[in-house]
């Protein structure tokens, strides 16, 4: 199935910066909205396919997909030879890994029959000629059977699996188990690919308004993790379950056998009401698993993260575990050093004693017990926080440590509390309240004024968010180019991007702005909010979500409230114009449910509940 655009890999492309009273941001590579109607200044939806929406009252561009983001077809590279596996290895399922193991051992050598040769001798006087000798009694002319050929298997395919050290077989405690309580889950938006987790359906493809997913909501699923264009879920039962695109092996389990049925184009009706899968891959669009051989015995996770095209799982030992593979600007970048793509779950060797993990589109950051901050994938965008040249990408594949040091504030403190990502930026709350943000700053994501909507702006190393200081900020989320802070006291602070609904605060409001320091205009319009701005009319919010220009917040009541880019109904309000500002997500699935939580993903959203 060709992977859909709309993922968020699309790289964070710099804005030209005028003088103060007009600056005009350019976003260059960056394709505009799916089903965007705004003729000028259309904002980029960070790598979102357009692809056609219709409605009965909207019409909208035929799909052009990206250059780059397109499902890569795979190459035919030679496997090498399969590695011995140590005698030490403990299977989980006997009976399939002994299977494994006899179609993985190489072919036995057929040895030749040993041949006495007799001494030579005198020629003795002619004879008449014996009888025909049968060739199976005759040892020098026994041909040996051929050799079996056996491809060798992937080493990668192979159930090896690795973990922390455990010393006399006792594991080290570093993280409790949070997410107990079961699940009821809703899902809305595009699922072209997969991503609302109903298996191959044509009834999944657009959804407009909050569904109940019962098939979710039965195996118990007690935390979700929304990326590009793929799930990942949490089970009461420790199974981590995957859905969506599997193009790079972002849902760690293969998907290679599935039967999908493709339409005829040369048939008489063209349409697809006979198909009912809709051509989606079943394999991929249906929740399954993770297989479990790939993680040591009694391995017990405690939260998951998606980006694009990667997903990574953490567990009570702090140990962080990932499959998929880092895309950069050009395409692949690779997982880990010397390997280009994971298939199947890989130990991450070099992280220990992690306590939170969150990605970005094509980064991870990983908190440990120390309080500090670790970094890895693609930092073309300094995400990464460290300075990553063109020539060294491939270094950045393995963790490093942030350091946060900003000589404004003197005493500040370098120990983190909580990490939180944008899709090329980080934000973190340090333990003394502080703010820090770093990486892409092309609409004043990371909350840094001095060279927001410059050509390649960006901010190298964290810096203190100088606007948000005093908010008593609780918590922090960030999209493509814009991000929100909830504080203690309840209310939403929003800054970033706003030329296409991503701020919740109406244009006019913003377009009437005429104080620099708070708004950067393009052609008379508002363009970058750079202050950390209030949003009108919400209150009591106890968290909330941000998708690439979409965003999903809900208050202490259980309602949730959605603004932004909705070409791909992913604001659940069932229409695909813009949300201007914070609207209340209302309909028969969730209008008497009480939500606690909120995902979104590229163009897709998730609410959750309590199960009852």
């Amino acid at each position: 199935m060709a992977r859909a655009a709309g993922s968020r890999a699309a790289s964070a492309q710099p804005a030209e910066k005028k003088d103060a009273k007009d600056v005009k941001v350019k976003v260059n590579g960056t394709a505009p909205r799916r089903g965007t109607k705004k003729a000028e200044d259309a904002p980029a939806a960070n790598g979102i396919a357009e692809a056609s929406e219709e409605d009965d009252e909207v019409e909208v561009e035929a799909p052009q997909k990206p250059a780059g983001r397109g499902r890569a077809k795979k190459a035919v590279v030679p496997a090498p030879e399969p590695k011995a596996a140590p005698k030490t290895t403990v299977k989980r399922k006997k009976d399939e890994d002994s299977d494994a193991e006899e179609e993985d051992a190489p072919a036995p050598v057929v040895k030749k029959a040993k041949i006495e040769r007799p001494k030579p001798a005198p020629k003795p006087a002619p004879k008449a000629a014996p009888k025909p000798v049968p060739r199976a009694a005759t040892p020098k002319t026994a041909t040996p059977q051929p050799e079996r050929e056996i491809t060798p298997a992937d080493p990668a395919l192979v159930p090896n699996p690795k973990g922390p050290r455990r010393t006399r077989g006792k594991k080290t405690e570093v993280n409790q188990v949070v997410y107990t309580e079961p699940l009821k889950v809703f899902v809305f938006g595009e699922g072209g690919s997969g991503e609302l987790g109903f298996g191959a359906t044509k009834k999944a493809i657009d959804v407009k308004r909050p569904r109940y997913n019962e098939g979710l909501t039965n195996m118990d699923v007690v935390r979700v993790a929304t990326g590009g264009m793929h799930v990942v879920a949490l089970t009461k039962d420790n199974k981590i379950l995957t859905w969506g695109v599997n193009d790079n092996g972002a849902l760690g389990r293969d998907t290679s056998n599935a039967d999908v049925k493709m339409r005829d184009l040369d048939a008489e009706d063209d349409s697809d009401s006979d198909d009912e899968t809709g051509g989606l891959n079943d394999l991929e669009a249906t929740p399954t698993a993770v297989p479990s051989e790939f993680f040591p015995d009694d391995t017990v996770f405690v939260d998951i993260a998606a980006g694009d095209s990667c997903s990574f799982a953490l567990t009570t030992e702090g140990a962080v575990y990932g499959w998929g593979t880092f895309r950069k600007n050009e395409g692949i970048l690779g997982f880990e050093r010397g390997n280009h793509t994971a298939p199947r779950p890989v130990y991450i060797e070099s992280m220990k004693k992690v306590t939170q993990i969150v990605c970005g589109t094509n980064h991870v950051f990983a908190l440990d017990k120390d309080r500090h901050v670790y970094a890895w994938g693609n930092g073309q965008q300094n995400q990464l926080g460290r300075r990553v040249t063109e020539r060294n990408l491939n270094q950045a594949l393995q963790p490093n440590r942030i350091g946060f040091h900003d000589a404004s504030i003197k005493r500040h403190s370098q120990r983190i509390k909580s990490i939180s990502s944008g899709d090329y930026h980080g934000l973190a709350i340090a333990e003394d309240g502080h703010v820090w943000g770093w990486g892409a700053n092309n609409y004043c994501e990371t909350g840094y004024i001095d060279n927001a909507g410059a050509d390649d702006a960006s901010v190298l190393q964290p810096k203190i968010v100088h606007s948000l200081e005093g908010k008593n900020v609780e918590s922090l989320a960030g999209g493509s180019h814009h991000n929100i802070a909830i504080t203690k006291d309840g209310q939403v602070l929003v800054w970033g991007r706003c030329d296409g609904s991503q701020s919740g605060i109406s244009a006019d409001q913003l377009d009437a702005e005429t104080d620099e320091n708070k708004v950067l205009k393009n052609n008379g319009r508002a363009k970058i909010l750079v202050q950390p701005t209030p949003i009108p009319n919400l209150k009591n919010i106890v968290t909330g979500a941000c998708g690439p220009d979409h965003t999903i917040v809900i208050d202490k009541d259980g309602k949730a409230y959605s603004w932004g880019f909705s070409a791909n109904y992913q604001t659940g309000q069932g229409t695909d114009d813009d949300i201007d500002t914070p609207t209340m997500i209302d309909n028969t699935a969730v209008r008497e449910t009480k939500l606690i939580w909120a995902g979104c993903g590229g163009q897709y959203s998730v609410l959750a509940s309590k199960k009852e």
